[in-house]
């Protein structure tokens, strides 16, 4: 693609649009679980499978649907990918059963694994390296925004519409999405003769639905669980052997050479670290504003927004600084302020006011927006052309794992402090295992009986918990930062390449 190409900018604001209905997805249904538990009669396990059908999904298809793209062409894939997103949303909103909405869960999946690392791997053709790292700054911040967003706006809907309505606010994007893409984004014809690796496939695509399984219940149910375990490891064993496959196959679905980049594996798994970092936070501060302040879904997803506004400000900035610092100082100095920002959160109380946990949201936003974009930038700028889209494929993968991997360690950090904190004495058994269960539960059954004291130790116990969990988000934030300057390279692969070559016609 010709660096030159006019309407890169206008593509990548269509990209933008059909994002932002993913973003919107990961939260937007959470507000409307009370709703379906009624209309569908949905049981607390059909309730887990609404998000669950979605993520396994969706983790198992981001390799095959990267491959797919480099070997028919992005656009086609991703206008269908749209198409299906699209349809899934109707069916979702119109499912009659908690079992039709599973399965429309599970498409939206199959849309969402095609959308991700097909429209970050046509970014690799629309723009030249020098633009690359911007346009995926632009990528990141139109699905994080769709984050707090849908808390937002499934309140509204849920307040003023029927809850089909929570699925039915994709498809006017969708739409748009689609017509301006089919008119604004150039032809990307794939590789025709590549091969299509079946076991590749199956391989990955079984053993990371399997560890993401196991990681979701060990979040739920504790590690030593066996519905926890055996899908982990079980997973993991697959994985295994998907690698040992690679080894030996004509063509691989992954190219191990791509390890040997120190550009790809180290801008890949800082990526990776800070979607920990971020998925954990995203997975505490709801639970501490309704929990703690007493906000509903809509209120709680307002007090979420200074998350993004401190990633779209940090964007901004790594990107003026990038050209003279590099990206291995920028992204270190982005996990410095992310750890910086979680450690001020660790010093909130329950008496603590909006003003200061925005404030140190606001800080970890910022840090999340020098790091994450940056360390993508530079794993992507070490994939050829014919490869993007499995790299990026493999590169979304690891952040899925690596965000699920968060909720579930975090999680279990908060529940231990929460658990140790809480004061049931003189509860009836029945009651006190639903107040050490979760603080929302604590809540309900404090304002229920009307316990003395018991709603402030758990929201005392709840913080307590918070703190304990975000010491443990800083302390990976810290290594983010250590790794970054010990391994992370200054510029990306074709960066440095095309700056080599500028000072050799120069000499």
């Amino acid at each position: 693609m010709d660096a030159s190409y006019p309407r890169r900018w206008w593509a990548l604001g269509a990209l933008s649009l059909g994002l932002l209905t993913f973003g919107l997805d990961v939260t937007i249904l959470n507000v409307a679980l009370p709703t379906l538990a009624v209309d569908l009669r949905a049981s607390t396990s059909q309730l887990q499978w609404f998000a669950n059908a979605y993520t396994l999904v969706l983790a198992a298809g981001l390799l095959p649907a990267g491959l797919l793209g480099d070997r028919f062409g992005q656009k086609k894939l991703l206008l269908g990918a749209l198409a299906v997103f699209g349809l899934a949303s109707v069916g979702c909103a119109y499912a009659g059963s908690a079992e039709l909405l599973i399965a429309a869960r599970a498409a939206l999946g199959i849309g969402g694994a095609f959308m991700v690392p097909l429209s970050m791997s046509a970014l690799t053709v629309l723009f030249p390296a020098a633009e690359r790292g911007r346009a995926i700054a632009v990528w990141s911040a139109a699905m994080a925004i769709g984050i707090p967003l849908g808390p937002v706006v499934g309140g509204w809907l849920l307040d003023n519409f029927w809850w089909g309505s929570v699925f039915l606010i994709n498809v006017p994007l969708i739409l748009l999405a689609m017509a301006a893409l089919a008119w604004l984004l150039p032809d990307m014809p794939g590789a025709a003769g590549r091969r299509i690796d079946g076991p590749g496939i199956l391989l990955s695509s079984a053993g990371l639905a399997a560890v993401t399984y196991g990681l979701v219940e060990a979040g739920e149910r504790g590690w030593g669980a066996p519905a926890a375990l055996v899908p982990a490891l079980g997973g993991l064993a697959v994985l295994a052997g998907f690698g040992f496959w690679l080894r030996r196959a004509p063509e691989p679905l992954v190219d191990t050479a791509l390890f040997r980049s120190r550009g790809f594996t180290w801008g890949t798994l800082l990526a990776t670290v800070a979607s920990f970092a971020l998925m954990g936070a995203m997975f505490l501060l709801p639970q501490f504003f309704q929990a703690v302040g007493g906000t509903d879904a809509l209120g709680t997803g307002l007090r979420l927004l200074p998350i993004v506004g401190g990633l779209l400000v940090g964007v901004q900035i790594a990107d003026r600084l990038r050209p003279k610092l590099g990206a291995k100082l920028v992204v270190a100095a982005g996990f410095l302020i992310m750890a910086a920002g979680l450690v001020l959160g660790t010093a909130t109380t329950v008496s603590d006011g909006y003003g200061f946990v925005a404030i140190w949201v606001s800080v970890t936003g910022l840090g999340l927006g020098f790091a994450l974009p940056p360390a993508m930038d530079v794993a992507m700028g070490s994939l050829a052309a014919g490869r993007a889209g499995v790299g990026s494929g493999l590169l979304q993968a690891m952040r899925q794992v690596g965000g699920t991997f968060g909720v579930a360690i975090l999680g279990t950090v908060l529940n231990a402090g929460y658990r140790a904190g809480v004061d049931v004495e003189g509860l009836p058994e029945p009651a006190a295992d639903a107040v050490r269960d979760t603080a929302a539960a604590g809540v309900q059954v404090a304002e229920a009986t009307g316990a003395p004291g018991l709603l402030a130790s758990v929201r005392g116990a709840f913080v307590d918990g918070m703190s304990s969990t975000l010491w443990v988000c800083a302390a990976v934030a810290v290594l983010g930062a250590v790794l970054a300057l010990a391994f992370l390279p200054r510029r990306p692969e074709d960066v440095a390449e095309a700056e080599s070559e500028h000072d050799h016609v120069v000499r």
